[in-house]
């Protein structure tokens, strides 16, 4: 496996992770719950998420693979 396929792997399953927080804080809040703490963690999240995306898109480097680059050879796509 190389660094970049493990780092979309990686945010693929983060991505599924925060549905999951969204889906179960909303059915919180539809029982009638004042506040939901799965909600919140979906929103911070997701928060999150989005501002590695955008320092990825503003500056051409990802923290995440950066660090997966320690660990996994880089992606040759020629293969």
């Amino acid at each position: 496996m190389c660094a970049e396929r493990m780092q979309r792997i990686l945010t693929a399953l983060m991505l599924g992770i925060i549905l999951y927080f969204f889906a179960t804080g909303s059915a919180e809040l539809q029982a009638g719950a004042v506040s939901s703490f799965n909600f919140q963690v979906a929103v911070v999240l997701q928060f999150f998420v989005i501002i590695m995306m955008l320092v990825w898109a503003f500056t051409n480097f990802c923290p995440s693979t950066w660090m997966m680059k320690k660990t996994f050879p880089p992606c040759d796509w020629e293969k």
